[in-house]
């Protein structure tokens, strides 16, 4: 496999601040969320880096890039849900514990601090708050980590094309489901002190 594309000079002079996973959320929170209408989108770091915007996936691929040049593998997860949409995070270990990083204008779908034993596990502290408009949790199933080395041919961190080709692959690979058809029913809608927590600093659409 051919050598990883890289961020250049200037922009490794731009991120040398972040030295720390924390960091880089705080970066995240930083970038106004990209309001183009239906995800129109989907920026490469470099460009996201350029144009000061992102939504979910663009951010998870910026925080795969700077965590790769910490030394970390690239790795994505994606979550799936019903009436709504996909969220996608960055995930790294620390030790034998998972951690994750991502964009969102739902609070709580942002950093897991890396003590989760495993992907499920991790997945799982998402689910309380992960809903939609209308109060339903919405997450049902999660991926596998994908490393995003397998496109490094491709240039997924610097290309000025659209990145598409990465979120087609996360909805393409298997997904473990996570609440069985039977439990369902039990499923109680938000209450609305968290609702209104969750929208917290939420982008205007």
């Amino acid at each position: 496999m051919s050598e990883p594309d890289a961020f250049c000079a200037a922009e490794l002079r731009a991120l040398r601040k972040l030295r720390s996973p924390a960091d880089i959320q705080r970066f995240l929170d930083e970038i106004p969320y990209n309001l183009e209408p239906g995800g129109a989108t989907c920026l490469s770091p470099r460009k996201v880096l350029r144009e000061r915007r992102a939504h979910c996936m663009e951010g998870a691929l910026l925080a795969a890039a700077i965590l790769r040049n910490m030394g970390h593998p690239a790795q994505l997860v994606d979550l799936e849900a019903v009436r709504d949409s996909d969220h996608v995070i960055a995930v790294y270990r620390a030790g034998d514990r998972w951690g994750a990083l991502a964009k969102s204008d739902y609070s709580g779908l942002r950093s897991r601090e890396p003590v989760y034993r495993s992907i499920r596990e991790l997945v799982m502290s998402y689910f309380e708050h992960y809903y939609n408009p209308r109060g339903e949790k919405t997450l049902r199933a999660f991926s596998n980590p994908v490393n995003l080395a397998r496109f490094n041919r491709r240039r997924w961190v610097t290309s000025e094309e659209d990145v598409w080709y990465i979120p087609e692959h996360l909805c393409e690979i298997p997904h473990f489901e996570i609440v069985p058809r039977g439990t369902l029913k039990y499923l109680a809608r938000m209450d609305a002190r968290l609702y209104a927590a969750g929208r917290l600093g939420g982008a205007a659409h």
